[in-house]
């Protein structure tokens, strides 16, 4: 998770992109709940490689995660941005014993448990309708054979989501640091993590797929979006309307405790974080982040940021924390 999230701006200028929420919840722990969810393994150690100019605040927050998972935490550093398999090797130190390696601006779900078992690696991989925009798995079976990146012509059409457990942390680091001992470099003078697992493959390494029922994307502000709103529709989160003076409340939404609703309709599709406050306004399909204060306004399809203030806004906006938008 060390990248800039150039993608979500403005709002990954004060947050990194894996730490937004989600219909409350930050995608990163979303992504460990998950794990925790459809895996047979208990989730000892937690760590978060990150950029250089990540502070302690951020690093309070992932502690603070890990601490409600039980899980250890450790920070490495990603100084420059080289590469999958160079932000891998960045952990070096901790690569043993079982691993999984995850890309922190996507979300997955399965209704079954991942079998883990009988494979030197698995990867996580969804059908898609067109693969020429992602990293595909060849395969035969549930055997993975190769790896090809935004193959032109069909070959699989099994996308690979970020998601990878590997049974030897030690053999992983070995292969991520062969890539960049060789300097052998992909697309754009990256070091690919690809590379390393179609050299364990070629060394008879046994690789399994894993599909996902769901993947979703969160690194744009329309996936951020669009996924905050399946989110909402597949969970259906309760909230007390009585609470909400003369409102209007469409589900699906989500509401935190501590928020202010007053001559508003609110929904359907929107997630409204804890302390904001909503006066006067129609408003939907839109993420609200926290004590975040709007006033006769009408939105869809927006995103507004913490500590930011909203008055007599008509149409879509994407304003970040600790801004003012005042239309007189």
């Amino acid at each position: 998770m060390a990248g800039r999230g150039t993608r979500v701006r403005p709002h990954s200028h004060t947050v990194p992109k894996p730490l937004l929420p989600v219909a409350g919840t930050m995608i990163i722990e979303r992504l460990v709940e998950t794990f925790i969810k459809t895996l047979d393994r208990e989730i000892t150690e937690i760590v978060y490689i990150l950029g250089p100019d990540f502070g302690t605040p951020i690093k309070d927050t992932l502690t603070k995660m890990s601490n409600r998972h039980n899980a250890k935490t450790v920070f490495r550093v990603q100084e420059v941005a080289l590469g999958t398999a160079h932000a891998v090797a960045c952990a070096n130190d901790d690569l043993d014993g079982e691993v999984i390696v995850a890309f922190a601006d996507t979300l997955f779900d399965s209704a079954e448990k991942f079998n883990l078992e009988d494979a030197d690696s698995v990867i996580w991989l969804k059908s898609v309708e067109d693969p020429s925009r992602f990293g595909v798995a060849v395969h035969e079976g549930d055997t993975i054979t190769g790896f090809v990146e935004k193959p032109q012509e069909f070959i699989s059409d099994l996308a690979i989501i970020g998601v990878y457990y590997f049974k030897d942390g030690a053999e992983l680091k070995r292969q991520v640091n062969r890539v960049m001992d060789e300097d052998i470099k992909g697309p754009g003078g990256e070091y690919f993590l690809t590379e390393a697992l179609d050299n364990m493959i070629n060394e008879g390494k046994v690789f399994k797929t894993a599909t996902v029922d769901e993947w979703l994307d969160c690194g744009t502000l329309p996936a951020w979006l669009d996924t905050t709103g399946e989110i909402l529709v597949k969970e259906n989160h309760s909230f007390d309307a009585s609470a909400y003076p003369n409102s209007k409340i469409i589900p699906p939404v989500f509401i935190a405790e501590e928020v202010t609703i007053e001559g508003s309709t609110i929904g359907p599709k929107v997630s409204i974080e804890a302390g904001a406050t909503i006066k006067n306004s129609t408003i939907s399909n839109t993420i609200i982040r926290e004590k975040a204060s709007i006033e006769n306004t009408t939105t869809s399809g927006s995103t507004i940021g913490a500590n930011t203030n909203l008055r007599n806004v008509t149409g879509k906006v994407d304003v970040g924390d600790h801004s003012n938008l005042l239309i007189d």
